[in-house]
């Protein structure tokens, strides 16, 4: 299965996620330097109301929004199946780098925002989602299984 076969009928703009992304590398690169847990509960809060799709709520979206309707940008759609689960990967995440933080584990919570920090990186220079890669893995994984012929 490559990364370009519809896996779902919804679609999404590209560079709306690539938005978002650098949005979240300024501020977990501030949760870094600062250590501030409002940083942290800003992340948290961004990724759930676009978990359960209350898009309004978002300030990443919205200023994302902004930004590319303000240079005019045209869309670049892709499957939305693959952004949607990493994106629940990046709610995972950022819930453990809150937790952390609010359990006083600041140590564990760098490094786990380093994670993030990461990949949001490589979404937003190189539109590379780490997400998408492990996704994709486990569609082919699921794929092997239920295939008939594998299973005789």
């Amino acid at each position: 299965m490559s990364p370009s076969c519809p896996i779902s009928m919804h679609r999404i703009d590209t560079n709306i996620v690539r938005a978002i992304s650098f949005q979240i590398v300024l501020f977990t690169l501030t949760l870094i330097i600062t250590q501030e847990k409002f940083f942290a509960l800003l992340i948290l809060f961004d990724f759930s109301v676009r978990a359960v799709r209350i898009m309004i709520l978002s300030p990443f979206y919205m200023i994302g929004k902004f930004m590319l309707e303000g240079w005019g940008a045209e869309p670049k759609m892709c499957d939305e199946s693959p952004k949607r689960f990493a994106l629940y990967l990046g709610l995972f995440v950022s819930l453990g780098i809150t937790l952390f933080l609010l359990g006083g584990e600041v140590q564990a919570a760098i490094f786990t925002a380093s994670i993030l920090l990461a990949c949001a990186l490589l979404e937003t220079l190189f539109d590379f989602c780490i997400g998408c890669k492990i996704y994709y893995v486990i569609q082919l994984i699921k794929g092997t299984y239920k295939n008939d012929r594998n299973l005789n």
